[in-house]
């Protein structure tokens, strides 16, 4: 009897662990609340949910965040801080969710992440020599990013 518990148990056990789609983009929005300074529903939501599920799952799996910040200007709308493991965008230019949705899904395709800050335009063309405001957390949340 025991064994056929125990048996049932792990069993299931995968299929609770598995987080539903819905699941999956809520908690990328509840996480990036805890950490990004400039998070609200409003504006994380649209590029969250640019992002292919899958995507996000690469990005959970590893830790990763996406962080709306309206600091970024139109020439340089989407930043990578590999540091702080988060992708920055400009919520309030619309090309910059569809760029920083394809670059995503692109990296995480490769599980290819660049080590050092990358900047992108809205086009989702690498650009150099550029300089973006620095990420920061919010102060509570320094534990969160330790702990990854």
């Amino acid at each position: 009897m025991r064994l056929a518990a125990a048996l049932l148990i792990a069993l299931a056990a995968p299929a609770v662990a598995y987080a539903s789609d819905a699941e999956v983009y809520e908690r990328s929005i509840e996480e990036a609340g805890y950490v990004c300074p400039g998070h609200s529903v409003e504006r994380t939501t649209p590029g969250v949910r640019a992002v292919p599920v899958g995507a996000l799952r690469v990005l959970q799996k590893r830790g990763y965040l996406m962080c709306p910040d309206r600091r970024l200007d139109a020439a340089t709308p989407v930043v990578w801080y590999p540091r702080y493991g988060v992708f920055a965008w400009n919520p309030e230019h619309p090309a910059s969710v569809k760029a920083v949705a394809a670059k995503i899904d692109e990296l995480t395709r490769s599980e290819s992440f660049p080590t050092e800050t990358s900047v992108w335009d809205a086009k989702g063309k690498a650009l150099s020599g550029q300089t973006v405001p620095a990420f920061e957390p919010r102060p509570e949340a320094a534990t969160r990013i330790l702990i990854r």
